[in-house]
């Protein structure tokens, strides 16, 4: 009888998923394959095509708004990365007070809606007599990505055993030479995941981006926007874009995968 259940909620659970993975993944999988037909109803197929890729490739604009897009989640990804590891480590040794106090600022743009971090940071800028140009952009990423990296970051410095630093010290280090040689190695899976996190979420962002860009700027997000708002749907060679943008990220997981399984294998041995 024990079996039984065990078996039903096994299924279950397996069918839970299976589900999930379905409504999340099918939207995506429709979209790549009629990226290798040049229709532009979805669920016409003319034939297999490549036309949208060279279309895509040939489109100055939408090559510009991707050429964009990368530039500000990877500029955005190393700033984020950079001064939410030094947040991360200041927060880590700071007084329980202290740190009580600053894990709570540093989870507001988690916890808050986008939304209003948007239009905080719009007002600031046009208080302050900012013109809207890429650093605004920047650094609205950047607020948008840094407590993600701290959250990164923070499960390795728990994990890190702190008498390593205080021998560091004691055997003549000095504290800046400590933190290169000791923190920073230990806690590196936590700094590339905070990295990986950060450009991810600059890659999807509209709101931030919308609110804080000069206006010839174009990222793919506003671009697709303005397009679908102007002609209501949206154009065939964007498919093409999708199934690019799917294929980088995958193959950035595969790497990111045997990296780890390679790492854990060296441990084991």
């Amino acid at each position: 009888m024990d079996k039984r259940r065990f078996s039903l909620a096994d299924f279950l659970c397996k069918f839970y998923v299976y589900i999930l993975l379905l409504l999340m993944y099918a939207p995506i999988l429709l979209l790549i394959v009629y990226s290798f037909t040049d229709t532009k109803i979805i669920g016409n197929w003319n034939g297999f095509s490549l036309r949208l890729y060279t279309a895509l490739f040939n489109d100055s604009e939408i090559m510009q708004a991707f050429t964009n897009t990368f530039l500000v989640a990877i500029s955005s990804a190393v700033v984020s990365t950079v001064l939410g590891t030094f947040g991360a480590i200041g927060i880590f040794y700071c007084s329980k007070r202290g740190k009580a106090v600053l894990e709570g600022i540093s989870n507001i743009p988690v916890i808050n809606a986008e939304i209003v971090t948007a239009l905080s940071l719009t007002i600031l800028f046009v208080f302050c007599g900012v013109k809207f140009n890429f650093l605004t952009l920047l650094i609205g990423h950047v607020v948008l990505t840094i407590p993600f990296v701290v959250l990164s970051v923070r499960p390795k410095l728990m994990q890190m055993d702190a008498n390593i630093y205080e021998a560091a010290l004691d055997l003549g280090a000095t504290p800046g030479r400590a933190l290169w040689s000791i923190i920073i190695p230990e806690i590196m899976p936590g700094v590339f995941s905070g990295f990986i996190l950060s450009v991810t979420l600059s890659l999807d962002d509209y709101i931030i981006t919308a609110f804080t860009r000069d206006t010839a700027f174009q990222t793919l997000s506003t671009y697709v926007y303005g397009v679908t708002s102007k002609k209501g749907t949206l154009p065939p060679s964007l498919r093409a874009l999708t199934t690019v943008i799917t294929l980088i990220a995958l193959l950035i997981l595969i790497i990111v995968n045997i990296k780890s399984t390679k790492e854990k294998e060296n441990i084991r041995k």
